[in-house]
């Protein structure tokens, strides 16, 4: 009996995997991507025994220990909210209103914007958050604004883009703000090595780093986007009808 015994709780071990096999198979049927989440999590509470107060318990003590994440859930879902009532038309008009705008001087500016903020651990949401909702309408809004149509590879270079400004402008910007994550592993990880990293100093000296990584990242580009208009449109800043 004993052997039979060892054999059930050895299947039992393999049953709580349910749960992934449920998250593989509802995927792969395209179905409702929370239903899938909630519905293995349930399987896998049940088979593994914890019950209703184990599993309520453990959600909400995941829920507390990853409030980042949850913050993160939370910005997409109103980002999702504001796109769906017009955000996405309203940045482009806004740029459609400044003359001569292009698309790499809105990433450029953004790089600079984001660049201040993270100074104050002021995130947006990063790419999910602004980037796709707010930066890429008024980079597409800046090229109806000249007349032209956008053409889907600019556009799709134009992503790439924004994506590294918004890279560029965090990673640098965020160990400007004592006592961010960044600036606690840099210290922690120099520690062992002997060297005793003052965070106030090391932001200090972070600055002038910074403000050359987002300013050249900037430039490039605008560089950059200037030669893509002018593969695509003929000429880098013409408006339709004046070009030659």
């Amino acid at each position: 009996m004993q052997p039979d015994i060892g054999r059930f709780l050895s299947n039992m071990d393999y049953l709580v995997l349910l749960g992934i096999a449920i998250v593989i198979v509802g995927f792969a049927l395209k179905l409702d991507a929370i239903l899938i989440i909630i519905v293995a999590a349930v399987v896998t509470a049940a088979v593994g025994g914890i019950g209703v107060d184990g599993f309520l318990t453990t959600l909400g003590s995941s829920f507390v220990s990853n409030r980042s994440m949850a913050i993160f859930i939370i910005v997409l879902l109103v980002t999702g909210t504001l796109e769906r009532n017009g955000l996405k038309t309203a940045a482009a008009k806004l740029i459609g209103k400044v003359r001569n705008a292009t698309p790499g001087m809105v990433i450029a500016l953004y790089g600079v914007m984001r660049l201040v903020f993270a100074a104050f651990n002021v995130s947006f949401g990063g790419v999910a958050g602004f980037v796709r909702p707010v930066i890429m309408p008024m980079a597409v809004g800046a090229i109806e604004a000249s007349g032209h149509e956008p053409n889907e590879e600019y556009v799709e270079e134009l992503k790439a883009m924004a994506s590294g400004m918004e890279n560029v402008s965090w990673f640098f910007g965020q160990v400007l703000f004592v006592g961010t994550g960044g600036a606690l592993l840099v210290q922690s990880t120099l520690k062992p090595l002997g060297y005793d990293v003052d965070l106030l100093r090391m932001a200090v000296i972070e600055i002038p780093v910074a403000v050359i990584a987002v300013a050249v990242t900037a430039a490039y580009y605008m560089v950059r986007d200037a030669r893509l208009r002018r593969k695509y449109y003929g000429v880098a800043a013409a408006p339709a009808g004046k070009e030659a």
